[in-house]
């Protein structure tokens, strides 16, 4: 069975080992992935044990478990970067199913070793790309617009009923 982290490796090459024993997670994506396979696995006193002390996530074992209960979709790891052999970061996004929709969970989350076991610590969301009409990055005197184009401040209005 390919393990559910997506990595396209068996269970048994990449998460199990982890799961079993914490100290098989060598670096921070390892664990990352683990903690994603430990969700769809509803594995909840693994994720609660790999979270940094500092989290209480014992005291949060609830919202933890509301978290697992989620129907898991699968995980895209986008990137990973250390700051030394105790800190490093892992990009991701993970996907599950809420009220028949596929909903995104992208986050850049930090991992930090204690007592000599990566944990997760803490995270954010990054900044998703806003769009932006091509047509700001031309210079005044190139720029062309018709009378009857969408106008260029984004209102959704034709150029000749907003700004033209």
């Amino acid at each position: 069975m390919l393990c559910t982290c997506c990595s396209n490796l068996t269970y048994s090459q990449c998460c199990q080992p982890i799961h079993n024993d914490r100290t098989q997670a060598k670096q921070p994506e390892q664990l990352m992935r683990a903690r994603y396979s430990a969700h769809e696995l509803k594995l909840a006193d693994f994720v609660v044990e790999t979270y940094h002390s500092s989290c209480h996530a014992e005291e949060q074992r609830t919202a933890i478990i509301d978290s697992i209960e989620s129907q898991w979709c699968r995980l895209e790891v986008l990137s990973t970067s250390a700051v030394d052999n105790d800190q490093g970061y892992v990009e991701f996004k993970a996907y599950f199913k809420e009220d028949e929709q596929e909903v995104c969970l992208h986050e850049h989350s930090r991992f930090v070793k204690e007592d000599g076991l990566w944990t997760y610590i803490d995270g954010f969301m990054p900044p998703e790309p806003t769009l932006t009409d091509p047509r700001l990055s031309q210079t005044i005197e190139s720029l062309k617009i018709g009378r009857n184009d969408p106008c260029i401040c984004g209102s959704g209005k034709k150029f000749k009923k907003c700004c033209g």
